[in-house]
C-alpha cells in the first residue's frame, strides 16, 4: 500500500519545492506533476514528488487520519483505540486471502 504525505511549500526553485511535513520533516520535491506552486500551498508527496495539490482542509484531514493510524500502530493491546474500540478488538478480522471461497462469495453478496 502506498501512502502520500501532505506537505506544505516553504521555498520554491524551478521545478522543485522545499516542503514541510507534520513533525517538521523537510523534503525537496519535484513539482513537474503539479505545476507552479506558491509559498504555503499544500501538496500530497510520494517518492520525492508532489503528486497532487491539496486544500488546507484536505491536508488536515489526511494528517488527522495518519495520526490515528500511527496511534493504532503504536498502542499496546488494552490501551484503547479509535471510536472506543480496544486495539485488540480492532485487529480481530481475517484478510480476504484467509477467507474460504464461500465466505468471499457471501461477503460480495454472491452467495
Amino acid at each position: 500500500m502506498c501512502i502520500g504525505i501532505p506537505m506544505q511549500v516553504r521555498a520554491i526553485t524551478p521545478g522543485h519545492a522545499l516542503c514541510e511535513a507534520r513533525g517538521g520533516e523537510f523534503k525537496q520535491l519535484n513539482t513537474a506533476l503539479v505545476g507552479e506552486l506558491r509559498l504555503g500551498d499544500w501538496v500530497l508527496a510520494f517518492l520525492d514528488s508532489a503528486h497532487e495539490r491539496l486544500s488546507p482542509d484536505r491536508a488536515a484531514e489526511i494528517n488527522s487520519t495518519l495520526e490515528q493510524m500511527l496511534g493504532l500502530l503504536t498502542a499496546e493491546p488494552g490501551q484503547g483505540g479509535v471510536g472506543g474500540l480496544d486495539t485488540a478488538q480492532m485487529a480481530s478480522f481475517d484478510l480476504p486471502s484467509r477467507l474460504s471461497r464461500e465466505d468471499l462469495l457471501a461477503l460480495s453478496g454472491q452467495s
